[in-house]
């Protein structure tokens, strides 16, 4: 017995002092991505890790000093805030966002390679980002590299500068080019690419373009986007690294990557225990409404209301006016109360039944019992909010990964998703109305919603328990794919395949060429005999 209990204590020791090589660890975070939808994730992580006694310096776009976080926070901040849109603006020639509907899914592509190339470069000149590339002292001085993984690889290089792990965060959840950077195979034939949409019951047509986009998309991230991230690389690291590794070297020696998705927001597929979900970091408890939104929302009664948001960058004061109205027709011939975020309250003559704010707290709203339908463009964050608590949605999407999201909510039976440039009163109406009353669509969100927040742990204590667990080993070597080391044609098994194909040739030859020698050694013997 005494035996037992020395050992138990032993093992508790043991487990402690393993945690005490995290405690108070010194983490670089950098996000420097201006994109406020994907800052909220950021946010709830340096929230948490900060809460669990972690020191934090933030490379960011937008600043964390109003959350207070004390003196295990440092900022350093980007200025001005880089006006991305403009440059899509420029390149498509696109008025407003509204229009990025008309846009295909390749150009989808150019964009956020254009803007990823363009908000790095604006990042790594600051003063403050320079002098931490140029610091003179580098041992000990940070645990880990933390970054967002959207088209800012060239900060993978920090990692190698100061000689640290590295882990990832994907805001858009699964993308189908990690396949190479976590040592995968993602089966295109039933696993959709992030921008087509498709959900992961293909017909053959579909199956063909979903192949295409993937290997389009593998091919011009190879050929095209690398080589350019590349240079940007070079050019701001070259003068402290005697050798600047290449971007799709640096993507394969990530750690960990905490993706923003979740079952059943996602379609299954393959991965690998270094891929981990997190989604829904950015929920917290719902807080009291300001009194003007509260009182209109309580007011709604039996009858319900809408919530209506288009997200941060597609802003509903550029809807093209003759659509305005046609929603305001819609709006103010139902019995719901409609709560809008419009970023020009000076809208005029509304009817009774709206609301317009330019701000409004989205998951606060969406958690009030009388909110009945969330009309949203789709965007990932809004979609876990909306299935976190169970509102049926309709959905406009406008680009990216917006239509894979509605395209899995319309499969799930919780959302009608509508394309922007169709809409009429008619459909509109109806479409609402049918989310309001057919109770189906409230059947279906509450068992996704279920499933979606039944886990092990919350998504925010598993993100900073997988920091700390890279941290505590030191990388996490263990847990790399041994994928990673070979080449592609031995991933794909294209050697091994080509070897089979050999094989089955030689032999078939050999056979014909038995046959051959048997039948000329039978005529032969038959004119022998013959003579």
């Amino acid at each position: 017995m005494k035996f037992r209990l020395l050992w138990g204590i032993l093992l508790v020791g043991a487990f402690y002092s393993q945690l005490e090589l995290v405690e108070g660890a010194k983490i670089l975070a950098v996000y420097a991505f201006p994109g406020k939808s994907h800052f909220m994730m950021h946010t709830a992580l340096m929230r948490e890790l900060v809460e669990s006694g972690h020191q934090v310096t933030m490379i960011t776009a937008f600043s964390l000093q109003k959350e207070h976080l004390g003196s295990n926070y440092t900022e350093i901040l980007i200025e001005p805030v880089y006006d991305f849109w403009h440059d899509v603006k420029l390149n498509f020639g696109a008025q407003h966002l509204f229009e990025l509907t008309r846009m295909t899914n390749y150009d989808f592509l150019k964009m956020l390679e254009i803007i990823g190339l363009k908000t790095t470069e604006h990042a790594l000149k600051q003063p403050k980002v320079q002098a931490l590339i140029h610091a003179k002292k580098i041992e000990g001085v940070f645990d880990l590299l933390l970054a967002e993984q959207f088209y800012q690889e060239a900060f993978l290089a920090l990692a190698k500068i100061y000689k640290i792990p590295v882990v990832t965060t994907s805001t858009l959840g699964y993308e189908n080019h990690m396949s190479q950077m976590m040592g995968l195979i993602t089966p295109w034939s039933f696993v959709p690419h992030g921008f087509m949409p498709f959900t992961d019951r293909m017909s053959f047509l579909e199956r063909v373009k979903n192949s295409y986009a993937s290997l389009y998309e593998d091919l011009d991230r190879l050929l095209n986007y690398f080589p350019k991230m590349d240079a940007v690389t070079r050019e701001f690291f070259g003068s402290v690294l005697a050798e600047v590794p290449k971007v799709k070297d640096m993507e394969r020696q990530i750690s960990v990557m905490l993706l923003n998705s979740h079952a059943p927001l996602t379609t299954a597929r393959p991965t690998v225990d270094a891929m981990v979900p997190v989604g829904g970091m950015h929920l917290y408890p719902p807080k009291a409404l300001p009194q003007d939104m509260q009182t209109f929302l309580d007011g709604a009664g039996e009858a319900g209301a809408i919530y209506f948001s288009l997200g941060s960058n597609v802003q509903s004061k550029d809807m093209p006016p003759e659509m305005m109205r046609l929603f305001l027709r819609v709006f103010g011939s139902l019995q719901q109360r409609v709560l809008w975020k419009f970023e020009d309250e000076s809208i005029g003559q509304l009817p009774e039944n709206v609301m317009v704010r330019k701000w409004l707290p989205q998951a606060d709203i969406l958690a009030h019992r009388h909110v009945k339908v969330f009309i949203t463009h789709g965007g990932l964050f809004g979609t876990q909010e909306g299935v976190h608590y169970a509102v049926p949605m309709l959905g406009i999407p406008f680009y990216c990964d917006q239509h894979l999201n509605m395209n899995k909510a319309v499969l799930g039976g919780y959302a009608i998703s509508l394309h922007f440039q169709s809409i009429t009163e008619e459909i509109l109406r109806h479409s609402l109305l049918q989310l309001i009353h057919n109770a189906t669509y409230k059947e279906n969100i509450q068992r996704v919603s279920n499933i979606f927040r039944d886990r092990q742990q919350p998504p925010r204590r598993t993100a900073v328990y997988w920091i700390e667990y890279v941290i505590r080993h030191g990388g996490a070597p263990h847990m790399r794919s041994a994928g990673l080391d070979l080449n592609w044609f031995q991933f794909y098994l294209l050697d091994v395949i080509a070897f089979a194909v050999v094989i089955i040739v030689v032999g078939i030859l050999a056979i014909w060429l038995a046959i051959r020698l048997l039948m000329g050694s039978d005529k032969k013997h038959r004119k022998t005999k013959k003579n």
